[in-house]
């Protein structure tokens, strides 16, 4: 088996167990407020929180960032490799292009396979190479191809599920304690212990599965651009500059390490790491471009010259 598909096998049984266990803290809070009939209340709960929850709209989050589209004219070489990255990845359409005025380096996706978009940071486009942001790109156009946003909206829906039996039991035990007591009574202290902790673990397993997620999407993204060094180069130099912005309004000189457990993001070496590996195993044509070109900005597309900071409503950019 190719260390592609390896590690594409490992991310896949990775999300369906973290999946899985995640189903497992729901129907065990469940059990242990309504016994055998709560658990399928319970998992029936967490679907119906997934229908019913209210999907932000793509729009409302590009606002927050005060994105903009960017027409063709403007970045046409982006938006050729944007439509080759669309087609490799079997989406209905490429995927729109915006564009944040922050010095921020920061990519994200937006919207579902029909109705994608991809915003960008003026600091992602003034301070990557061509190669290194159609890299990112990939990264992006990966996570809209996978559904990574539906995954999380289900992984979402049983967290806050399981809050909510949390906090209905701890409540349901306060207002009982007097009457168990009373009666002589044994206090569950076990089942307790499991409504005090399960909100916790959700969030944790939440934490695992957008990390799996990440790396997913890292090895689809050498698929679709045939190439591994562009976002590896890219990764290598957003973990530079996150290190210098924190070392140098926290702590100069030094590293703020992230403990592995509280990551969104798996680490920047591991990640290169595993791109590294598929090198030699790449058969998709890879989408040429001299390692020095620069992404050419055209002037309608001015500097951001203010420092990044917190916006309302918490949002860092």
């Amino acid at each position: 088996m190719s260390a592609h598909a390896l590690h594409k096998l490992r991310n896949i049984v990775h999300s369906a167990l973290l999946i899985v266990g995640m189903a497992l803290i729901v129907s065990a809070c469940a059990w242990t407020l309504w016994g055998t009939e709560g658990i399928l209340w319970g998992l029936a709960g967490a679907i119906l929180a997934m229908v019913l929850s209210p999907a932000v709209p793509p729009a409302l989050v590009l606002s927050l960032y005060r994105a903009r589209p960017v027409g063709h004219a403007e970045l046409p070489d982006v938006y050729a490799a944007l439509a080759e990255l669309g087609r490799r990845a079997d989406l209905p359409a490429p995927p729109r292009l915006y564009y944040v005025p922050s010095a921020v380096l920061n990519a994200f996706a937006v919207g579902n396979r029909s109705t994608a978009a991809i915003a960008v940071t003026d600091g992602m486009l003034r301070n990557l190479t061509f190669r290194e942001l159609v890299g990112v790109l990939a990264h992006e156009v990966s996570h809209i191809a996978n559904n990574d946003l539906w995954v999380m909206n289900l992984a979402d829906a049983m967290s806050r599920v399981t809050s909510l039996m949390s906090y209905l039991g701890i409540v349901l035990l306060a207002v009982n304690l007097p009457l168990i007591s009373a009666n002589g009574s044994v206090v569950p202290w076990l089942l307790v212990l499991l409504l005090i902790v399960a909100p916790t673990l959700m969030d944790l397993l939440q934490l695992a599965l957008s990390r799996a997620r990440e790396f997913d999407a890292d090895l689809d993204a050498v698929r679709l651009t045939g190439e591994t060094e562009g976002l590896a180069s890219a990764l290598a130099k957003l973990e530079s500059w996150q290190g210098r912005f924190w070392e140098r309004v926290l702590f100069p000189g030094r590293r703020v390490p992230d403990p592995s457990l509280l990551r969104t993001h798996p680490p920047t070496e591991e990640r290169i790491r595993r791109l590294m590996r598929l090198r030699d195993e790449i058969s998709s044509p890879p989408l040429s471009s001299p390692a020095t070109r620069v992404v050419v900005v055209p002037a309608t597309i001015m500097p951001v010259a203010r420092s990044p900071r917190y916006r309302w409503p918490g949002i860092w950019y």
